[in-house]
């Protein structure tokens, strides 16, 4: 089985799932799974778009409301989780898992599930310390705070995943704290100045334990 990993989505599925195909002509293989780890962004309307903690600038209905009302269809199968920059009202209605739209299946905050043997588990959000023991208190409207809180893993998300058998592949939108310095860390600086405070404190990324 050959599997695709996109890493932030931002709602543009027309792009990747184009360039997907332009890779399959050009190598002369077929991608039988599509794996996307946050910042989907399944707005399926403009109401969708104020329960999304972005700048209003960046506040686009992009490309998912295609595929959510059937004008289009994602010709992949599509696994997804939900990272900081959601439409975290959807996201809520699907907290156990589900599908997003046809094609397009979303674990929920917490999630695993089998496709052709291989067992594929997932978290959505990210790590925040204030929030990972606390519950979902989060409730519409959401304010500037909720919108963002709705989005925190919480602790018993990751102890009931601790329960199953070890994934095949684990899908995260976080970084593992301390992976920038296994990587090109002036590059990430230069492209990402405020990051240079968290990683000092170490703080960037989810903890470890």
């Amino acid at each position: 089985m050959k599997i695709a990993v996109e890493g932030c989505c931002h709602g543009d599925l027309d792009a990747i799932y184009g360039h997907i195909a332009q890779l399959e002509a050009k190598n002369q293989y077929k991608v039988d799974l599509l794996l996307v780890c946050g910042d989907f962004q399944a707005v399926r309307n403009w109401a969708d778009l104020q329960t999304m903690a972005v700048p209003d600038k960046y506040k686009e209905l992009k490309d998912f409301h295609k595929y959510y009302c059937g004008e289009k269809t994602a010709p992949i199968l599509t696994i997804v989780i939900g990272g900081n920059h959601e439409a975290s009202n959807y996201m809520w209605e699907l907290y156990h898992g589900g599908w997003l739209a046809p094609n397009i299946y979303f674990l929920g905050h917490a999630g695993s599930i089998i496709v052709n043997g291989l067992r594929i588990a997932g978290a959505s959000g990210i790590f925040k310390a204030q929030d990972f023991r606390q519950g979902h208190h989060e409730k519409l409207p959401y304010d500037k705070s909720t919108m963002r809180s709705i989005y925190h893993i919480r602790e018993y998300c990751v102890r009931k995943l601790s329960l199953l058998p070890s994934p095949d592949i684990f899908m995260s939108h976080d970084w593992p704290q301390e992976i920038e310095h296994y990587g090109d860390l002036q590059g990430l600086l230069r492209q990402k100045k405020y990051f240079k405070s968290d990683i000092d404190s170490g703080s960037l990324g989810s903890r470890r334990s």
